[in-house]
Parts: structure tokens; sequence; C-alpha cells
């Protein structure tokens, strides 16, 4: 199984799209550094742990650094860089629709995707159909996400 690191945005737009309960029926392991979701998520997202979200402890070392990378870049945001740091020290996929946070990932080496690439993987296990994920993205379009919706659709009628 692989160990998926994600930032907040994503998990929010896949709850928007209500698929909480399939994102768990991957072939994965989904996690985010327990920080990020004490502080960021857990107001509003507070079933996310009991349906399969694992809050990975932050070292000192590893917050110090996150801290670090926050302070040289005016974006991403420092829980962001808690996130990256995580998945960069894990050796695993960082999750975010977050463009800074993307590049900078890139730029040290950690692999990235987003949440269309989530959809893309629930496809192709078969636990969505299209008319299923195309109903997911209107609900995660209407309640707010910000996706490319339009290379969402495109590349949705492409598989």
């Amino acid at each position: 199984m692989r160990l998926l690191i994600s930032d907040a945005n994503v998990l929010i737009d896949i709850e928007e799209g209500e698929l909480v309960s399939v994102l768990f029926r991957l072939p994965h392991r989904i996690a985010t550094p327990d920080i990020l979701f004490f502080d960021e998520l857990e107001s509003h997202h507070p079933d996310l742990p009991e349906a399969g979200l694992e809050l990975l402890p932050m070292s000192g070392d590893l917050i110090d650094e996150a801290g670090r990378q926050a302070a040289a870049y005016s974006a991403p945001s420092r829980y962001d860089m808690l996130a990256l740091v995580l998945a960069r020290e894990q050796g695993c996929v960082l999750l975010t629709g977050d463009n800074p946070l993307r590049k900078l990932a890139s730029e040290q080496g950690v692999e990235v995707h987003g949440t269309l690439w989530l959809v893309e993987q629930m496809l192709g296990e078969q636990l969505l159909s299209q008319d299923e994920a195309r109903a997911a993205y209107e609900r995660m379009r209407s309640r707010g996400s910000r996706l490319p919706w339009e290379r969402a659709l495109r590349r949705l009628e492409g598989l």
C-alpha cells in the first residue's frame, strides 16, 4: 500500500464531492500531519480519522524544518510546508492542489498529485463510475472548490 500525504484542500475537495468513503477504499494509505488536521480540519471535518485518514505525528525536527521553509518562501503556508516536509521525509506522494506547494514539492523531488488524480484513481479501481465522478465534480464546484474544471471534465471524458 502506497502512503499519500495530503494537505487540507484535497481532503476538503473530496469531502465536498461526497467521496470520503470511496477515498478510503483506494489501495493507498491516506495521511496528513496531525498538527495540520487539528489546526485546519478538525473543527469542520472531524470524522475524517474515523473514515480512514491517518494522522501522522510530526517530530520537533520536522516542525522546525517546515518553519524554516515557510520563512524562506512567501507561499505556501506553514501548514502546507508541514505536509511537504512529511511527504519528503516519508519518501511518498504529496496530495495538494496548491500551485506554489506543487512547484516547491517538484523542485524538492517529491511526487505530487491532486484531486483530479485521486478521482481518476477511484475510476481506475472501479470504485466510481464516470457519472458518479461527474456528479462529485459538480458538488465540488457548487460548494466552492477551485479545481481546473475544464481540464477535469476533459480528462473525465478521455477515460
